[in-house]
């Protein structure tokens, strides 16, 4: 963020609000820092596996093959990600592990789940092992897990249908854009390109989380026929893919795509959010399988 502007803010405000802003942004320059900190191990690229080539981007395209296979080590540019390049990886590292803890609870603790159609738990079961796969891809270039791993949510998540599919959209709202900023500011043709390919991935799951709402049996609340997201309207779900192009938010940086992720990772934030502090969740990474093979990360070349 424009740590220049967030000062501007603060002293612009009335003298009460300008010691609760300055927290505020304490809290999130915090928060972004985590992100810098999951992005600080990149210098040891050099020894990773494929995914390791997102720091280069400069593979020879001309005069030469261009093909990586699952288990080939690529041939490593020079260079490596640069300062921005980290901090977005950094931050989509948290949000890829708050993805994955969402929807494991959904699946494991969620009571609407059982009782919505087979296509529909097959969507979820296949959604959490994508997203587990993104958080592998991306730490894998940053060499670091996730400085944040206990999430929290508003009340009556995951016991309230209604309450988790309006979350579950908000956040995927939230993971797009982010991605777009990383189709925009990423450093290198390689890393753009990855963000786009997971930021479609996030398309998909925005739009079969509307699908899931109408399929809600009713003693679960259902049928759930608007669905609110992050941008704090409530939508019909028909269509479930009402979107011509995805949306940006209107976001400038990684810094303002991850205030809206600070209340779910963040204790103090979430209190203020009105979240339920007390049911903690952890984030608990596993071994992903991803539903197709040919959907698979097979190298930058697709």
């Amino acid at each position: 963020m424009d740590d220049t502007h967030s000062r501007s803010e603060v002293d612009d405000a009335e003298p009460g609000a300008s010691q609760s802003r300055l927290a505020e942004q304490t809290t999130r320059k915090s928060f972004l820092k985590g992100a810098a900190i999951a992005g600080a191990g990149a210098a040891g690229l050099s020894a990773l596996g494929p995914a390791a080539a997102l720091a280069g981007g400069r593979h020879r395209r001309h005069g030469r093959s261009y093909r990586h296979h699952r288990h080939q080590q690529p041939e490593m540019p020079s260079g490596g990600p640069t300062a921005g390049d980290l901090e977005i990886l950094g931050a989509a590292q948290i949000a890829e592990a708050l993805a994955v803890t969402t929807y494991s609870n959904i699946i494991n603790t969620a009571p609407f789940f059982k009782n919505i159609p087979k296509d529909d738990q097959g969507y979820l079961e296949a959604a959490v092992q994508e997203e587990m796969s993104h958080y592998l891809l991306e730490e894998s270039v940053t060499g670091k897990p996730t400085p944040f791993t206990t999430f929290y949510y508003p009340a009556k998540m995951f016991a309230d249908a209604q309450t988790t599919l309006d979350i579950l959209v908000t956040l995927e709202d939230a993971f797009i854009a982010a991605y777009l900023i990383g189709v925009r500011d990423f450093s290198t043709p390689d890393l753009k390109v990855t963000a786009a390919r997971i930021m479609g991935i996030e398309s998909d799951h925005r739009t079969l989380a509307r699908v899931v709402g109408p399929d809600v049996a009713s003693k679960d609340g259902g049928p759930i026929e608007k669905i609110t997201g992050i941008q704090k309207v409530a939508e019909p779900t028909a269509p479930p893919n009402n979107n011509g192009y995805e949306r940006t938010l209107l976001l400038a940086n990684i810094g303002q795509a991850v205030e809206a992720l600070l209340p779910f990772a963040e204790a103090k934030a979430a209190e203020k959010a009105g979240f339920d502090v007390t049911k903690p969740y952890k984030f608990e990474p596993f071994k992903p399988t991803l539903p197709s093979p040919l959907g698979e990360f097979h190298s930058f070349a697709g």
